[in-house]
């Protein structure tokens, strides 16, 4: 596969296999971040929403406007830490499924 690919890994995912332990490390770090942003998540954007339907404007200008936009940054930081767990988890399992030596 390294053949088709080629030796010439540059950039996060080449620095990844070179150093599996920071790779591990990162791992744990992303999965904590992404589950600390979603832990509930999906509820207060649900008791958000409601609130604009209750109140309309005047929720929005009670504070209901900026908490959608926090809520909304940290769905979107969730989604980042997911996606440097996913490529660290891709690193490491391609690091101990190869099957020659080849570093």
């Amino acid at each position: 596969m390294n053949a088709v690919r080629g030796d010439g890994r540059r950039g996060a995912m080449a620095w990844l296999h070179r150093h599996p332990c920071w790779a591990f490390a990162l791992l744990g770090l992303s999965f904590l971040v992404f589950g600390a942003g979603t832990v509930n998540l999906a509820l207060l954007l649900q008791l958000n929403f409601k609130l604009w339907l209750d109140a309309g404007w005047q929720a929005a200008m009670d504070g209901a406007l900026r908490q959608l936009l926090e809520l909304l940054a940290s769905g979107y930081a969730a989604m980042a830490a997911y996606i440097v767990f996913k490529c660290c988890e891709r690193a490491l399992v391609e690091r101990l499924t190869r099957r020659g030596h080849q570093d």
